[in-house]
C-alpha cells in the first residue's frame, strides 16, 4: 500500500538491520522503497540492494554536497542508469545550507563544481529518459534556472523528477510543478516546526505527490530523533492525510500511483 520514494538502505546503520527493517516493512504494508545513490563509489552497492530485493529500486547519482568523491561523467551515470532496476538519476542538485560555514568561507560563485555536476545529471536524465531526483538547499532560485536552462520545461520530452524532501516555499513548489515535476514529503512534514510545510503539502494536487522517509535521517513524530527506515513511512502518509481530509491508506494508495507513473521503468 505505501511506498517510500527515497531511503538510503545501503547506509550501513540501516544495512547492518535489513533483516529487521523488511519484516517492519511487511507489518506497516510499505510495500515498495526507491534506494538513493549518493556516490559513484557507492553505485555498485546500491544497485546490488535493489537486485536482491523484489521492493526496491535503485538511482545513479552523486549528492550535490559530497565532495571528494569521484566526479560522474556522463557517460558514467548514462552506463549506470542502463542497468535493470535502475530508474532514475540522482540524487542530485544544488545545497548551498550554511555555505560559508562548511565550504570554508566560499561565495555562490565558488560552488560552480555544484551547477556543473547537476547539469551532467540533468543531460544524463534527459538522454536516458529518466526522472531526476532533485536535492535543493537554499539554493532554489538557481535550481529552478539551471533546470530551464537545460530544457527542462515540463513539456513533452523532458525528463521531469521529483523534488524530494521538499521544505522550500509555496512559490518554489509552484516553480517546481509548473516545469513537471512531483513534490515528495518526508517526516519533517510532522515536526512542530513545519507549519509553513504543512500549508505546501495541502496545495500539492493529487497527481503530483509522493512520501518519503530519506532514512536513516528526518525520523517522524513519534520517532524523532531515532534511526529512520522506510516501515515509518505511513506516519507521513496519516499527517499528510489529515492535513488534505482523506486517510492514510487513501494516501499511500495514491502515492503509490504516482510512483509508478513517475518512475515507469519499475514496471519493467
Amino acid at each position: 500500500m505505501y511506498t517510500d520514494s527515497h531511503c538510503h538502505l545501503n547506509f550501513p546503520e540501516l544495512m547492518s538491520q535489513l533483516d529487521n527493517i523488511q519484516q517492519a516493512m511487511v507489518a506497516a504494508q510499505v510495500t515498495r522503497a526507491m534506494v538513493i545513490c549518493t556516490t559513484m563509489e557507492k553505485f555498485d552497492e546500491v544497485h546490488s540492494l535493489a537486485m536482491a530485493n523484489d521492493n526496491m529500486w535503485a538511482t545513479v547519482g552523486v549528492h550535490p554536497d559530497n565532495e571528494g568523491v569521484r566526479e560522474p561523467s556522463l557517460q558514467d551515470l548514462l552506463d549506470g542508469a542502463s542497468r535493470p532496476k535502475v530508474v532514475a538519476i540522482g540524487e542530485t542538485g544544488l545545497d548551498y545550507y550554511q555555505m560559508d560555514e562548511r565550504k570554508g568561507g566560499r561565495t555562490v560563485a565558488d560552488m560552480e563544481w555544484q551547477r556543473e555536476r547537476f547539469r551532467t545529471h540533468i543531460r544524463a536524465a534527459r538522454q536516458t529518459g529518466l526522472p531526476l531526483v532533485i536535492h535543493t538547499r537554499q539554493a532554489s532560485d538557481d535550481t529552478i534556472a539551471i533546470l530551464k536552462e537545460e530544457g527542462e520545461t515540463g513539456a513533452a520530452g523532458c525528463a521531469g523528477g521529483v523534488f524530494h524532501c521538499f521544505t522550500e516555499s509555496q512559490e518554489v513548489a509552484r516553480a517546481a510543478l509548473d516545469l513537471g515535476f512531483y513534490i515528495s514529503l518526508s517526516g519533517i512534514l510532522t515536526f512542530k516546526t513545519a507549519a509553513d510545510l504543512r500549508e505546501v503539502a495541502k496545495f500539492v494536487p493529487d497527481d503530483r505527490l509522493l512520501i518519503e522517509t530519506d532514512s536513516p535521517y528526518l525520523a517522524p513524530v513519534p520517532y524523532r530523533g531515532k534511526l529512520n527506515n522506510p516501515s515509518y513511512v505511513p506516519f507521513v502518509a496519516k499527517l499528510l492525510g489529515e492535513l488534505r481530509g482523506c486517510s492514510s491508506e487513501s494516501i499511500g494508495e495514491l502515492t503509490t500511483e504516482n510512483f509508478l507513473k513517475l518512475f515507469a521503468k519499475t514496471a519493467e
